[in-house]
């Protein structure tokens, strides 16, 4: 069982090479406050006298402090070479390894020095600690952790927060449950007040643990002893109370060796304390002290064991993962690029073996993107949207030309269901700019083998995001333009003969104008907001009303009035036109039409005079101008500026006008839901054979084409200094791991007991 501390030792030495703080190693961490006799509990142990001396905080880094027994006659730790083999101790630092100190003198002043090169000379602490392992044939085997001591009022140039700096110092070293704290207290001051067992019963609240030392039991007031402190009975400590007697100040100026002391001590407690004398003083604390390291590492030990071949299998993964040397560059260019294709292509497929679980990526959003995206767009666009009846009747009207029509003309309605077919190339267009976005994302979803292999190559990873990304440029324009040509194939040729068109024509009702209702008698007074003689007319408009169809048997001039509020003329031969040709029914009404005009421009007024008619409608003074503009045979007037121009312009529908929009409609619906439904299957198809499919089948030739050239791996392949310091320090983990196993494994089961 003795030989494990030296175990720990050597598993000490072994993470203290790498610097990790992971393995929680048992050891023996010695608090309390300043000038409390910590050092002089330490050098006592030692049996000699190395620690720095003086005013204030001297300790300022934690000093690791590895005790090792030597016997003469060991030859693995003395030889010829290093001077060892007739010395009875020496000490050696980690920070210089090679160097052998004989002199504690030496180690005294190396510790200083190097206190000084890390933490400065502000009297500030540092946290990394100072290593140092003394050999010795008068120590037995134990390891210390020295801390600075706890103070409360920053001193000299101290900074101000040096209580809370030392105290987080001293909690990170004893919350390690492998470490047993040695609480160093005065034997003159209260032990209730003590603030090194007050930060150990924090950590350590059941006090399994921790063992209390006593120092300075010479140097209580006269008449006191320590015999309930010693005893437990003021405060108790589960591993125990220990008293121990110092060197005074004058005894280190007297430069009073530490056997004279040990002497005196024994001495001391003989004659205060004869009952507790052999539970007391530094002997008894040493032994101790290796007892209870000892017990504590056969406890932790087989956890120990287990920690660490669990760290060897993290490490051994970890380093995979950076991957190893590269002894071929250009195997290892083509290996990553083929690896990277297949990657992206099993996204895309979604074979990958790394499924996401957070959110669609590859496939599985191309195809959301087909369906939910494009086609829900493509079914929110209504057959008719941005057409107005007024649209469409004028589309129906300038279809007609000059004549008037019998049936619904063919060109209207091919002229407005293009019109709305073209509404479905800029969602079709915007489906192809989405699927190229998932395309260039994808390369971020290859899978955490090839992220990896790119993080450590960052110039491959940008070379082959550049080829990726000018593939699927090179690729857009074409699909661009299948997709635009798939718009422009249905705005080709309008197939009436589509089958399902053909069913939806033969349940329109029938498109032949059956003849117009007659209009009434009260007409509107405007049609598209025009005065009424700017209006067309009907035959049956000809016979005024309560005429019985005989113009003779009214007023002429009521007559003549009727008749220009109705005819569309535009000029006196145009009025005169229309009067003949119903004078062969009346020979009269020709000369009675030439004395209407004649009293008409003659008398300005003669229009407000006689326009009246049972409906209450005259003339305003603008009327009577335009009325003698256009009955002036020398002033012709054109009225086209008058006539409607957009679909703006409001007017109730005729019946007539109303079946005709409603047929265009229909057919307009019908033949639009056939080229939705067209589109909406063909535009998926063309993005994944001209970009998907293609991008897929070429990437691997393409990446090899642009960057499997022998100039060019050492480029590429020019690793991460990220990455290579991080493989580093795994594989330095990984080593010491390794050898802290292979220790482990040399204890036999005889050791642990």
């Amino acid at each position: 069982m003795e030989a494990l501390i030296p175990v720990i030792n050597k598993l000490q030495d072994v993470f203290n090479t790498v610097g990790s703080d992971a393995i929680h190693l048992p050891q023996i961490v010695v608090l309390g406050s300043q000038s409390s006799g910590k050092s002089s509990v330490i050098e006592s142990l030692v049996g000699k006298s190395f620690l720095p001396r003086g005013t204030g905080i001297v300790t300022r880094r934690p000093l690791v402090l590895q005790l090792l027994y030597c016997p003469k006659e060991d030859r693995e730790n003395r030889n010829a070479k290093d001077g060892t083999v007739d010395i009875e101790d020496w000490g050696v630092f980690l920070h210089a390894k090679d160097r052998i100190f004989r002199s504690f003198e030496e180690i005294r002043k190396e510790i200083e020095d190097e206190t000084n090169r890390v933490a400065g000379n502000n009297k500030g602490i540092c946290p990394e600690p100072i290593n140092l392992k003394i050999y010795s044939t008068k120590v037995v085997n134990l390891t210390l952790v020295d801390l600075p001591g706890i103070t409360k009022v920053p001193v000299g140039d101290q900074p101000p927060d040096i209580e809370r700096q030392i105290r987080d110092l001293v909690v990170k070293y004893i919350a390690n449950p492998n470490s047993i704290i040695l609480a160093v207290v005065t034997a003159n001051t209260d032990m209730a007040t003590s603030e090194s067992l007050a930060i150990a019963k924090d950590v350590d609240p059941d006090g399994r643990r921790t063992l209390a030392v006593v120092t300075k039991l010479d140097l209580m007031d006269a008449g006191t002893d320590a015999i309930d402190i010693l005893c437990g009975r003021v405060i108790p400590v589960k591993l125990g109370i220990i008293g121990v007697v110092n060197r005074s100040q004058q005894d280190i100026m007297n430069n009073k060796n530490i056997k004279d002391s040990l002497k005196d001590e024994a001495s001391f407690l003989q004659t205060k304390y004869p009952t507790l004398a052999a539970r007391n003083g530094t002997p008894y604390l040493a032994k101790t002290l290796n007892r209870l390291l000892m017990h504590h590492i056969r406890d932790c030990l087989p956890d120990l064991k287990t920690r660490v071949n669990l760290m060897i299998s993290q490490f051994q993964s970890l380093l995979t993962s950076y991957g190893e040397d590269i002894s071929d560059k250009s195997k290892t260019l083509l290996q990553i690029i083929t690896k990277f294709a297949s990657a992206y292509c099993s996204t895309i497929e979604g074979t990958s073996r790394n499924i996401e679980t957070t959110e669609l990526c590859g496939g599985a959003r191309i195809c959301y993107i087909f369906h939910e995206t494009f086609g829900r767009t493509l079914d929110s666009i209504h057959p008719l949207a941005g057409l107005t009846k007024m649209d469409i009747l004028t589309a129906i009207r300038n279809a007609n030309g000059p004549r008037p029509a019998l049936f619904v003309p063919e060109v209207s309605f091919e002229l407005l269901v293009k019109r709305q077919i073209r509404r479905l190339e800029e969602p079709s267009q915007r489906c192809v700019e989405l699927i190229h976005e998932e395309m260039q994302r994808i390369i971020q979803h290859c899978g955490n083998e090839v992220q990896q292999e790119m993080l450590r190559f960052p110039k491959l990873y940008d070379s082959i995001v550049d080829v990726v990304t000018q593939l699927l440029r090179r690729r857009l324009p074409t699909t661009n333009s299948m997709v635009e040509n798939l718009v422009a194939i249905e705005l080709a040729y309008i197939n009436t003969k589509h089958p399902d068109f053909f069913k939806e024509i033969a349940q329109v009702p029938s498109m032949i104008k059956s003849g117009e209702p007659s209009r009434p008698a009260n007409r509107p007074k405007s049609m598209f907001g025009k005065p009424a003689h700017q209006q067309p007319i009907e035959q049956n408009d000809l016979i005024p009303p309560r005429s019985n169809g005989d113009p003779s048997s009214q007023d002429p001039a009521e007559f003549f009035n009727y008749l220009f509020r109705i005819l569309p003329v535009s000029s006196y031969n145009d009025f005169m036109k229309h009067i003949q040709a119903r004078s062969n029914s009346n020979p009269h009404l020709n000369d009675d039409a030439t004395s209407w005009v004649s009293n008409l421009t003659t008398n300005q007024n003669g229009i407000k005079e006689n326009n009246v008619n049972n409906d209450n409608r005259a003339f305003d003074a603008h009327a009577e101008h335009d009325l003698r503009s256009v009955l002036s045979p020398d002033k012709p007037v054109n009225l086209l500026p008058q006539v409607p121009l957009d679909g703006r312009s409001y007017r109730n529908l005729s019946a007539n006008e109303e079946h005709d929009c409603e047929i265009i409609e229909r057919l307009i619906k019908s033949y639009f839901y056939i080229v939705r439904k067209s589109i909406q299957d063909t535009v998926p198809k063309a993005i994944m054979h001209f970009l998907v499919n293609f991008v897929k089948d070429n990437l691997q030739s393409e990446l090899v084409t642009c960057l499997y050239k022998a100039d060019n791996a050492d480029q590429l392949l020019d690793e991460s200094e990220h990455i290579a310091h991080r493989r580093k320090e795994a594989g330095d983990m990984l080593k010491a791991l390794q050898r802290a196993s292979h220790i482990i494994s040399e204890i036999r089961e005889t050791h642990m007991w």
